[in-house]
């Protein structure tokens, strides 16, 4: 059984660290390097309130990275374990991502991925985001997209009155 994405406490750095390795291990060659979500700090990101997770099948299997930003909520990790992937698992997280986004009141949520992690564009553009530029950083060459979201049933509520 797969449960709702939770907050990650210290004692998921453990997992997290892994599925992160596991799940972007293969685009090392593709790129040339480690990508971004190899290099971060999830102690750090742990302890901010800013990683959930993912159970399923009695074990964390996957991991996301949100980050509040002024005009939009920044999806900045998603991860499945690969034994785990294939099993929806990416789709829960993407769909909480979103109404966590709505929930905080965003009206989009935003995403940067690698130009060479062609699936990624491809499964993100299928889940309606759009693409808005394309830039270097940090040495790494990356797509930044962005999906308009409605507004919450809390936020239309107060509009209305």
């Amino acid at each position: 059984m797969t449960d709702l994405p939770r907050l990650a406490g210290p004692e998921a750095l453990g997992a997290v660290e892994a599925i992160i390795e596991a799940a972007y291990a293969p685009y090392v060659a593709r790129i040339g390097r480690k990508p971004a979500p190899m290099l971060a700090d999830y102690g750090a990101l742990i302890a901010a309130g800013r990683v959930h997770v993912l159970d399923h099948a009695g074990a964390i299997r996957g991991v996301l990275v949100l980050i509040p930003e002024a005009d939009a909520l920044l999806l900045d990790t998603v991860a499945v374990a690969p034994a785990a992937q294939g099993l929806g698992l990416g789709r829960t997280l993407l769909d909480f991502a979103e109404q966590a986004a709505r929930a905080q009141g965003y009206r989009a949520i935003r995403l940067y991925t690698n130009a060479a992690m062609v699936e990624n564009i491809a499964l993100y553009t299928r889940r309606h985001y759009v693409e808005t530029h394309r830039a270097e950083e940090h040495g790494l060459k990356r797509v930044f997209m962005t999906k308009a979201l409605g507004a919450s049933p809390r936020r239309s509520a107060r509009a209305a009155r």
